[in-house]
């Protein structure tokens, strides 16, 4: 078979593949005949480009990241519509629309609670993808859509031109899954589902929207040349015959039949694989939409039934503390088994303190409690009324339940933090950083092989790593031996390091590179700063009260000074190897703006910082020279604004000479 013939049958096997996988829910392909035909036409694009089309099943896992969103003018605008929160209100929605449509009938749909995009198709090929935007103006998302394995890339028997509106949305097991994934990780989580969804779609690299697995529901037919229907149901029974993820929908003839297929969904609305958050009432007819029309806001002849959120009263058995990578103390209460939204809760977030205060949660207490956006339970309030005799208010611990260590409450006051260099619930965070390549930069400890030594107890310190012995870490690798050493090599010249970079891999709040740089030029060795007090530090520039409490503290715990003692036996150094050349930049600010060809921006702050100078990010009235390479742009344009001195890369040169 020639190679365009095998690429199109690769497609069209590929394509009914998503499509019995994510449309039908009914795979008859194995994931691992999936992967092998992928994979041949992998090789096929790759050794005939000119072959390759940008629909093919291999851009489903995203393509290069973009710069920017365009923005798109939607053709047929997407509206919004009119919330009721009623029963009632559906009936009086109903009989206003009677006296126009005597003889109305409805589809009644659930509302995916996710990301309204429309879809367009030129000759049947997916041409581009927009999110609603403000209902006129959105954004074109159409590399992230691509990934969506529900979205068909082309179509059979289509108009020349057709748009349709769907909800994106991130299925609820998929969500569970990343929050966990985020939360491993030390990253805020999503508060739910369509927020999820939405930052998904709008990420600038296509890849990470991949990875997000999202999915899909087609509601509404917004544009076909050529094609008439009669009513809405005609409309979407066209596009699931084109293999499209249609919405489900149910017809009904009166306000009675509607609210009863709204109850039915709203009770079932918890075994549904996404979220809703209410159901849809439509007017099937289309010439009878057309003629009521819309108001400035919303179409006349649609409604939105929005479902109240589910309230249920528990009592708070306990209040347990988690300790989190980042050091952060979340408490949570743990209450009595209640069924709500659909899951069995037995615990609920409390924040910090300050939530716990402010409601005057105490252990004991009967509390009314609903799930936030429908995903993450939260108590709304105490019912006094059926507090017990005998309950204290509830004050966080003043140390950390998994170290012992002293906890800190962060300098915005809303969280306390456990302050253990060695603690172990952050302990893959505190090693990662150590070793990141701004700080001690050792090359080949990677987050993955950092877990895998901590698993296997060969390290609970960050100074634990100039202790690691070849046997330990040979088994880590497939090449074994050879990256053992390799690594091994990579630790041991870290021991090398000028102090500063030591003083930012501890980790101490609020010392960053440029205050760790500071303090080592400063003091000059690691013993000296050890022994400076808080009036000596605020000395210093850039470190003021809050950031030199922080060093004192950090260096006054046990657990900071015994790393201290080990990575001293082990043979770290200590001492500071960059000089101060002289302070001819002695209050000097400088900014670095454009493509600098002489020197590295690093370069560049180096040799400010080591004739006294300062660097920073952007052009203030503090700003005593602009240096200035090629392509430079709103930091050069602002510092001709303000009459800013701009040097060239020479002139900068010659001020260093």
């Amino acid at each position: 078979m020639n190679p365009k013939d095998e690429i199109k049958q690769l497609t069209e096997q590929l394509e009914r593949a998503n499509h019995e996988y994510y449309v039908l829910d009914a795979p008859t392909m194995a994931d691992f005949e999936y992967d092998r035909l992928l994979r041949r036409l992998e090789e096929l694009e790759a050794q005939y480009p000119e072959l390759a089309s940008p629909l093919s099943p291999t851009k489903r896992v995203g393509g290069e990241a973009l710069s920017k969103f365009e923005k798109v003018e939607h053709e047929v605008p997407l509206e919004s519509l009119q919330d009721v929160f009623s029963e009632d209100e559906v009936r009086e929605f109903d009989a206003r629309l009677r006296q126009s449509v005597p003889n109305a009938q409805f589809s009644i749909e659930p509302k995916v609670d996710g990301l309204s995009v429309a879809l367009e198709y030129v000759d049947g090929a997916f041409v581009r993808g927009a999110t609603r935007g403000d209902g006129r103006v959105g954004e074109d998302v159409t590399e992230n859509l691509k990934t969506i394995r529900s979205i068909p890339m082309r179509l059979e028997d289509a108009p020349h031109r057709l748009i349709v509106r769907g909800e994106v949305f991130m299925p609820r097991t998929v969500f569970e899954q990343l929050n966990e994934a985020r939360e491993k990780e030390g990253k805020p989580l999503f508060a739910n589902p369509r927020n999820a969804a939405a930052g998904s779609l709008r990420q600038l690299d296509p890849a990470i929207a991949a990875a997000r697995k999202l999915d899909i529901l087609i509601f509404n037919l917004q544009l076909a040349e050529g094609v008439r229907f009669q009513t809405h149901a005609e409309s979407l029974d066209y596009l699931h015959a084109r293999k499209f993820k249609v919405i489900p929908y149910t017809l009904c003839r009166s306000a009675e039949e509607a609210i009863s297929r709204i109850r039915s969904i709203g009770e079932t609305r918890y075994d549904l694989p996404y979220d809703i958050d209410g159901a849809v009432m439509k007017l099937n007819d289309l010439t009878d939409r057309q003629s009521l029309g819309s108001t400035a806001k919303f179409p006349r002849w649609a409604c939105a039934y929005k479902y109240p959120p589910e309230v249920k009263e528990t009592v708070v058995q306990d209040i347990v503390i988690q300790v989190g990578r980042t050091g952060v103390l979340t408490p949570k209460a743990v209450v009595a088994p209640v069924r709500l939204a659909g899951t069995t809760v037995t615990n609920a977030t409390l924040h910090n303190q300050d939530f716990i205060s402010e409601k005057d949660i105490r252990i004991g207490d009967t509390v009314r409690i609903r799930k936030a956006g429908e995903i993450i339970p939260e108590i709304l309030e105490v019912v006094l009324s059926k507090r017990p005799q005998g309950t204290s208010p509830y004050r966080l611990p003043t140390v950390c339940p998994v170290c012992g260590a002293r906890v800190e409450r962060d300098e915005d006051g809303a969280f306390m933090r456990c302050t253990g260099i060695e603690c172990p619930a952050q302990l893959t965070r505190n090693i990662s950083h150590f070793v990141s390549r701004n700080a001690m930069d050792i090359d080949g400890l990677g987050d993955a092989i950092v877990e895998q030594l901590i698993a296997n107890g060969h390290i609970s310190s960050p100074a634990d790593i100039y202790y690691l012995r070849l046997d330990e870490l040979k088994s880590l690798w497939k090449s074994g031996q050879k990256a053992a050493t390799k690594l091994l090599d990579a630790i041991e010249k870290s021991k090398q390091n000028d102090v500063s970079r030591l003083i930012f891999a501890l980790g101490i709040r609020q010392v960053g590179e440029k205050a760790a740089k500071v303090l080592a030029k400063t003091f000059g060795s690691l013993d000296r700063l050890m022994a400076a007090s808080a009036e000596e530090l605020t000395q210093v520039r850039d470190i003021g009260a809050v950031t030199a409490e922080n060093i004192v503290s950090w260096f006054a715990n046990s657990q900071s000074q015994h790393m201290i003692a080990r990575l001293r036996e082990a043979g770290v150094n200590f001492e500071s190897r960059v000089q101060q050349e002289d302070d001819r930049f002695a209050g000097m600010t400088f900014v670095l703006t454009g493509a600098l060809s002489l020197f590295t921006r690093e370069e560049a702050t180096e040799k400010i910082e080591n004739f006294g100078g300062k660097a920073a990010g952007s052009v203030s009235k503090k700003t005593t020279y602009v240096v200035a390479g090629e392509n430079a742009g709103s930091k050069l344009k602002k510092a001709n604004e303000m009459g800013i001195p701009v040097l060239s890369e020479e002139d900068f040169l010659k001020m260093l000479a």
